[in-house]
């Protein structure tokens, strides 16, 4: 699967969160380009990518930074137990 991921640095918060298949390549990456102008021309600034991975779940192990907040990475990195966030 392909994730694209508008990311809102300054609250730490998802603006964007898309799904493709790896069929939808070419999709995603226009989908990010036009986020990515619209963006631009509005003055915002926000991380725009696009990540592969096998499952949301996978995604949310590897990065986890777009879905918690520091203290649910701490708190995940002292314990034994996976944290379980919703996506929006």
């Amino acid at each position: 699967m392909i994730y694209l991921i508008e990311y809102e640095k300054r609250s730490g918060r998802l603006a964007t969160f898309k799904e493709f298949d790896n069929s939808q390549r070419l999709q995603a990456r226009q989908k990010r380009l036009e986020i990515e102008l619209e963006l631009n021309r509005k003055g915002v600034d926000r991380e725009v990518v696009l990540l592969e991975a096998e499952s949301k779940e996978a995604l949310l192990r590897t990065h986890r930074r777009y879905f918690e907040d520091i203290a649910g990475i701490v708190q995940a990195a002292n314990s034994d137990t996976p944290t379980e966030r919703l996506l929006p």
